[in-house]
C-alpha cells in the first residue's frame, strides 16, 4: 500500500513549571492510504498528542513528520491551514458544530473556506446529509437534534471535502453503546468506500475492534502495532489446526 503520512523519531516536550513532560517519546510509525487506524491508551498516554503532531496542530520538539513527501514540521502557520483545508476531516468528541447553524450549513464550512461555489457546496453538503441519513433534517440547529444526529452532522462536514485522512478523537465518547455502534458503522463504512486514512484515538478497546490496525500507547511510546487483519488470519489458522 501507498505510505501517506511517515513519523521519524518524532519527540514532544512540553515544558511544565520548572519540569519538562516528555509527552512523545521517540515515535517512528507509518500510515498507510486506505487503512483504519486506531491511536489506543489510556489518558496521558500520548495519543492526543501524536494526532496534533499528525494533523499539523502541534509541531514536535524533534523528529521528522512526512506527509506526501512534504515536511509537515517545516510548513509556515499558512500553509498548514491550507494542509488541512485541503488533506484532512475531523470528528470530535464534542461534535463541534456551530450553534447559530443549520446542519447543512455545518457541513458546508470546510467548502466555503475552499471557496466552492454556493451551489455546488450546497449540493455536496446535501449528499454526505442524505449518506449519513440525515437529509431531512437540513434545516435543524445542533440544539433541535440529539447527541447521534450532531455526530452525524460532524461527519458529514468531516468527508464532505472528500479528504485524504479523517481524524477521530474519542468520536463516541459521549454517545450511548446503540449509537456509539452506528456512528462507528458509519464513519468507517465512509473511509473504505472512499478509501480514505481513518486514524481513531480512543481508549476504549471495543472501538478499536473496528480498526485495520492499532498503535497501543502508554506513557508517551509505543508498546505495540498489531495489524488486525494478521491477527484474524492467526485465529482462522489455529481453528483449523
Amino acid at each position: 500500500m501507498e505510505t501517506i503520512i511517515e513519523l521519524k523519531n518524532v519527540r514532544k516536550v512540553f515544558p511544565m513549571g520548572g519540569e519538562k513532560i516528555v509527552a512523545l517519546d521517540d515515535i517512528s510509525l507509518t500510515f498507510e492510504k486506505g487503512k483504519i487506524y486506531c491511536l489506543l491508551g489510556v489518558s496521558g498516554s500520548g495519543k492526543s498528542t501524536l494526532l496534533n503532531m499528525l494533523a499539523g496542530l502541534e509541531k514536535p520538539t524533534k523528529g521528522t513528520i512526512t506527509f506526501k513527501k512534504h515536511n509537515i514540521e517545516k510548513m509556515s502557520e499558512k500553509k498548514l491551514a491550507l494542509f488541512r483545508q485541503k488533506y484532512i476531516g475531523f470528528v470530535f468528541q464534542s461534535y463541534n458544530l456551530m450553534p447559530t447553524l443549520t446542519a447543512l450549513e455545518n457541513v458546508t464550512l470546510p467548502l466555503i473556506f475552499r471557496k466552492v461555489p454556493k451551489r455546488v457546496r450546497q449540493k455536496k453538503a446535501m449528499e454526505m446529509l442524505k449518506a449519513v441519513g440525515l437529509s431531512e433534517r437540513w434545516r435543524h440547529k445542533p440544539s433541535e437534534m440529539s447527541g447521534g444526529q450532531q455526530q452525524r452532522v460532524s461527519i458529514a462536514r468531516a468527508f464532505v471535502n472528500n479528504p485524504e485522512i479523517v481524524f477521530a478523537d474519542e468520536p463516541t465518547g459521549n454517545l450511548d453503546t446503540k449509537t456509539t455502534i452506528e456512528m462507528m458503522d458509519l464513519i468507517t463504512g465512509l473511509a473504505k468506500k472512499y478509501n480514505q486514512t481513518l486514524i481513531i484515538v480512543t481508549h476504549n478497546l471495543e472501538l478499536a475492534e473496528y480498526c485495520d490496525c492499532v498503535v497501543s500507547m502508554r506513557d508517551g511510546k509505543i508498546e505495540s502495532v498489531t495489524d488486525q487483519g494478521e491477527r484474524d488470519l492467526d485465529e482462522k489458522n489455529e481453528e483449523i489446526e
